[in-house]
């Protein structure tokens, strides 16, 4: 096993170049500083937010304001995650975050003061040629209006927020603190803990038994627990249902599509188009029990290995150039920044001790983006660089295009252009390999990312939205009937031509998302979006790329629905989630070609 590099010991080539946003700590301190002195301009803007003239200056004042603290909070938490023991960018960060809290602070009146104003005022405002640059953000004030109390109840949600949080917090410690599950034998025999760690590791075994034994064992854990974990999604529930009462919502599920203003039809065109393309879901289930040469496919041999475990040394440099070569469809202007990215200090590659685990794109406006990896020699880890550099371009062609107020794109786009360019490396490495032994692997790698995201997590969004139906309906959800409605979507989605496990039944009692309510079918709309652009792009040529560098350009400058329209993909529609279901038929028949 090779010893972790210190920080100190990793080469300066292999380090990102946060000089980039700071010459030094005294650079960071004078903008601190600064961040200070122009705190002390808001408070006369207070109860003057009726004019023109001076919304215009407080609008321009909080952007600059907010540029500035995003700037330092962003480089003081890069410095810290460089080395999480180091003392000196612990403080630094905890620094950041209290200036932080303290901008929001000072500039929270801004937007209950000027919604505070008429309609036929707000309206305007609009109009006025003073306000033009500030127009979509009184538009989309006077659109969030019906949905804003008065401010004697605002002030009352908000003292609700802290006990608002109970049902997640509560969950999280039952679930990470307090939950023990039951020690299992290995596949060496060995009585190993079963942790939420491990369990993933456990349904990956080659090892029938030891797959069979994880699933039943975590499954009649929870089981012990359904009566606690029960009450606390159904407090979950009914705490959402308070908020969209209160706030004048039709529904919880039009409350949380509000923000973005996503229509309800993308929620429901995604779980019926799904429903249509289950056939290939459950193909794709036959073929895995012919690929892993059983009589009975389970629920616990969903994760396991297709393939033999295909060792793929790629070292940083040759995933470098594999990702670049396979980003070729997106044309020279694509390519030229992802090379300045590769060679300009914009990633921090190697593990070194202290730094923090995993991979991402982070930065702040005015300077490039920046991305942290962990990276290994292998696979997995080419996919993690062309998926973080996907984020890192979205940042990087919005900023350069967009003023800051209108830069930041939604969560509801955020996950596209990452996924697009693993789309893209995927289709360039299946194209190149000629091993059926790493095509094959290829296949499998992919059609279980469709699997996962795209029809397990609508199976998530269509459990979250007939639960909370049921609720608004005012039945009772009782454990028993939480895992009846779970137990069917199971039956449905996997169909006849497997075993599910009653088991499974429990599954809704470890999925923390749930208390994060009508977040998951994200995961699905961006890889279906992503997946269509990549279709057209590949089928398409330059008209293809054009509307989708014209959609990395928009950032937060539209609606998301209405940038992702323009650039090809109408997600009010079932088309994009047909197109990702046709690129997934072809990954099933190109592995039913291979298994004849």
């Amino acid at each position: 096993m090779n010893q972790v590099a210190k920080r100190s010991d990793v080469s300066k080539e292999h380090q990102w170049k946060l000089e980039d946003l700071f010459a030094d700590q005294q650079a960071w301190d004078r903008e601190y500083q600064e961040v200070k002195d122009l705190l002390k301009k808001v408070e006369p803007y207070q109860g003057k937010l009726n004019e023109p003239h001076a919304i215009k200056e407080c609008f321009a004042l909080e952007d600059e304001i907010s540029v500035h603290t995003e700037r330092l909070y962003v480089y003081a938490n890069m410095k810290h995650h460089e080395d999480t023991a180091e003392p000196s960018f612990q403080a630094l960060s905890e620094k950041s975050r209290k200036l932080s809290v303290e901008v929001s602070e000072a500039l929270s009146f801004v937007t209950p003061e000027i919604l505070s104003l008429s309609e036929a005022k707000l309206k305007e405002l609009m109009e006025n040629p003073d306000l033009s640059f500030y127009k979509r953000t009184l538009e989309e004030m006077i659109r969030q209006k019906p949905h804003v109390l008065s401010k004697s109840e605002e002030a009352l949600l908000a003292q609700v927020g802290n006990l608002s949080q109970a049902p997640g917090t509560i969950f999280g410690m039952l679930n990470n603190a307090d939950m023990k599950f039951p020690k299992i034998k290995n596949e060496e025999g060995k009585e190993v803990e079963l942790t939420h760690g491990s369990y993933i590791q456990f349904l990956e075994s080659k090892d029938r038994d030891v797959r069979r034994n994880a699933f039943e064992a975590v499954y009649a854990t929870y089981a012990k627990q359904k009566n606690t974990i029960g009450a606390t999604l159904s407090a979950n529930i009914s705490k959402n249902i308070f908020y969209a009462k209160a706030r004048k919502y039709p529904s919880v599920l039009e409350m949380s599509l509000y923000g973005d203003n996503i229509p309800k039809e993308v929620y429901t065109n995604l779980i019926d188009t799904i429903h249509e393309s289950l056939p290939l879901l459950q193909r794709y289930m036959n073929l895995r029990k012919k690929l892993l040469k059983v009589d009975e496919l389970h629920m616990y041999d969903l994760f396991a290995p297709l393939v033999e475990e295909f060792k793929w040394d790629i070292n940083y440099q040759q995933a470098t150039e594999m990702v670049q070569d396979s980003l070729k469809p997106l044309g020279d202007d694509y390519l030229k920044v992802l090379q300045s990215g590769f060679e300009n200090g914009w990633i921090d590659i190697y593990e070194n001790e202290g730094k923090r685990s995993g991979a991402y794109s982070w930065g702040a406006y005015g300077t490039h983006p920046y991305v942290l990896l962990n990276h290994k020699d292998n696979l997995n880890s080419m996919f993690t660089l062309a998926h973080e550099m996907g984020h890192a371009l979205h940042s990087y062609l919005s900023d350069e295009n967009q003023e800051y107020r209108y830069a930041q794109y939604t969560i509801f786009l955020a996950e596209v252009a990452s996924t697009l360019n693993e789309a893209l490396l995927m289709d360039y490495l299946l194209k190149k390999t000629t091993d059926p032994k790493a095509k094959m692997y290829l296949l499998t790698y992919y059609a279980d990312q469709f699997r996962t995201t795209v029809f397990r997590q609508t199976m998530f969004a269509e459990f979250e939205k007939i639960t909370h139906e049921r609720a608004e309906a005012g039945d009772s959800l009782t454990p028993q009937e939480l895992s009846k409605i779970y137990y069917d979507l199971n039956l449905l989605y996997h169909g006849k031509g497997m075993v599910v496990d009653k088991d499974i039944e429990m599954e809704w009692a470890r999925i923390p998302h749930f208390y994060n309510s009508f977040y998951v079918y994200k995961y699905a709309t961006g890889f279906s979006a992503a997946t269509s652009f990549a279709k057209q792009i590949l089928d398409e040529g330059q008209p293809a790329v054009d509307r989708y560098l014209g959609f990395l350009k928009s950032g937060g400058s539209d609606y998301s629905i209405n940038i992702l329209q323009r650039a090809g993909v109408d997600m009010s529609s079932p088309e994009p989630i047909k197109q990702a279901m046709s690129v997934f038929k072809s990954l099933i028949e190109q592995m039913e070609d291979l298994t004849k």
